[in-house]
Protein backbone atom coordinates (compact mmCIF):
# COMPACT_ATOMS: atom_id res chain seq x y z
CA UNK A 1 0.00 0.00 0.00
CA UNK A 2 1.62 3.80 -0.91
CA UNK A 3 1.34 6.47 1.33
CA UNK A 4 -0.74 9.30 0.74
CA UNK A 5 0.90 12.11 -1.22
CA UNK A 6 0.53 15.86 0.18
CA UNK A 7 0.59 18.79 -1.90
CA UNK A 8 2.01 22.28 -0.47
CA UNK A 9 1.07 25.66 -2.82
CA UNK A 10 3.71 28.07 -3.02
CA UNK A 11 3.63 30.80 -5.49
CA UNK A 12 5.94 31.95 -7.80
CA UNK A 13 7.98 33.93 -5.81
CA UNK A 14 8.05 31.72 -2.75
CA UNK A 15 9.20 29.03 -5.03
CA UNK A 16 11.88 30.94 -6.56
CA UNK A 17 13.19 31.64 -2.91
CA UNK A 18 12.81 28.05 -1.84
CA UNK A 19 15.01 27.09 -4.94
CA UNK A 20 17.79 29.50 -4.14
CA UNK A 21 17.58 28.45 -0.49
CA UNK A 22 17.84 25.06 -1.28
CA UNK A 23 20.47 25.23 -4.02
CA UNK A 24 22.83 27.23 -1.27
CA UNK A 25 22.35 24.04 0.67
CA UNK A 26 23.43 21.45 -2.63
CA UNK A 27 26.30 23.79 -3.09
CA UNK A 28 27.79 24.28 0.67
CA UNK A 29 26.01 21.68 2.90
CA UNK A 30 25.24 25.35 4.96
CA UNK A 31 21.37 26.17 5.50
CA UNK A 32 21.86 29.36 6.56
CA UNK A 33 19.07 31.91 6.64
CA UNK A 34 20.60 35.44 4.40
CA UNK A 35 17.09 36.87 3.96
CA UNK A 36 13.85 37.15 5.86
CA UNK A 37 12.31 36.15 2.67
CA UNK A 38 13.46 32.53 3.02
CA UNK A 39 12.15 32.56 6.89
CA UNK A 40 8.97 33.56 5.42
CA UNK A 41 8.76 30.37 3.01
CA UNK A 42 10.17 27.97 5.54
CA UNK A 43 7.33 28.90 8.34
CA UNK A 44 4.62 29.00 5.65
CA UNK A 45 5.66 25.24 5.04
CA UNK A 46 5.68 24.56 8.51
CA UNK A 47 2.36 25.92 8.97
CA UNK A 48 1.06 24.24 6.42
CA UNK A 49 2.66 20.42 7.82
CA UNK A 50 1.55 20.96 10.92
CA UNK A 51 -1.81 21.51 9.68
CA UNK A 52 -1.76 18.17 7.92
CA UNK A 53 0.33 16.02 9.91
CA UNK A 54 -1.17 14.42 13.27
CA UNK A 55 2.17 12.33 13.72
CA UNK A 56 3.80 15.45 15.26
CA UNK A 57 1.47 15.67 17.95
CA UNK A 58 1.59 12.02 19.12
CA UNK A 59 2.88 10.38 22.14
CA UNK A 60 4.92 8.09 19.93
CA UNK A 61 6.10 10.79 17.69
CA UNK A 62 9.95 9.82 17.98
CA UNK A 63 9.05 6.33 16.82
CA UNK A 64 7.50 7.37 14.06
CA UNK A 65 9.69 9.86 13.02
CA UNK A 66 12.65 7.22 13.59
CA UNK A 67 11.09 5.05 10.91
CA UNK A 68 10.21 7.84 8.54
CA UNK A 69 14.03 8.57 8.49
CA UNK A 70 14.82 5.18 7.85
CA UNK A 71 12.21 4.31 5.04
CA UNK A 72 13.96 7.67 3.05
CA UNK A 73 17.78 7.12 4.05
CA UNK A 74 20.02 5.78 1.28
CA UNK A 75 21.15 2.26 1.50
CA UNK A 76 24.32 2.27 3.50
CA UNK A 77 24.19 5.83 5.30
CA UNK A 78 22.99 6.43 8.63
CA UNK A 79 23.16 9.53 10.34
CA UNK A 80 22.75 8.49 13.93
Amino acid sequence: MSEPNFEIALTKAEALVLFEFLARYKDNSELDIIDSSEETVLWKILGILESKLAEPFAQNYLEVLEAARSSLRFDGVNDS
